[in-house]
Order: structure tokens, then sequence, then C-alpha cells
């Protein structure tokens, strides 16, 4: 996957999606940042992002999504989207210790 270009209209969004952290920081990691999209993007986020996104960059940040960013509704959104219904189990964080 492509990284997300830093641009004025990127950072905004970067900013109000991950709000905790740097633009540039944000969108260094693009599976992660796309799981925050998927889980609080609005639809004016998104115009922003189709231009450096491709349908396959949403689905292979689905598929690694790291555990804990997507809640349950926005998980069946964006698999019944890409045509996974019903979808598999969210990634699960592994709290055991070794």
């Amino acid at each position: 996957m492509k990284p997300i270009p830093l641009t004025e209209e990127t950072a905004a969004v970067a900013r109000r999606i991950i709000w905790f952290e740097p633009p540039e920081l944000a969108l260094a990691d693009p599976v992660r940042f796309l799981a925050y999209a998927m889980e609080r993007a609005t639809a004016a986020d998104l115009r922003v992002l189709h231009p450096h996104v491709s349908a396959a960059d949403w689905r292979a940040a689905l598929a690694a999504a790291p555990p804990g960013i997507i809640d349950p509704r926005s998980w069946a959104y964006w698999h019944a989207m890409f045509g996974t219904s019903p979808p598999p189990p969210p990634p699960n964080r592994n709290l055991s210790r070794a």
C-alpha cells in the first residue's frame, strides 16, 4: 500500500480522525490510519481520501486492521461494503503473558 500524502487536506482529516498525534505520524502508517478512518471518518473525510486510497487499499487495511480500533458496527459495515457478509470475527488483543 502506498503512503497517503501529507497535504493540507489530508492533514486536516488526520487531525480530526487521530486527534491525539500529529498528522505526519498518523499518516505514516496507512493501515492504522485507514482503520481509524473506517471508525471515525465522515463522508467529507472520505472524499478527501478518495484520490489517494484505492478500494484495494481499503480492503488491505480492513484485513490487517490492528485490534481495538474498529468498533463492531463499523466492522460489519465495511465488510458488507466489500461483499464479506457475515464479517469474520474482529482482530483480538492478546493480553496473555508468554
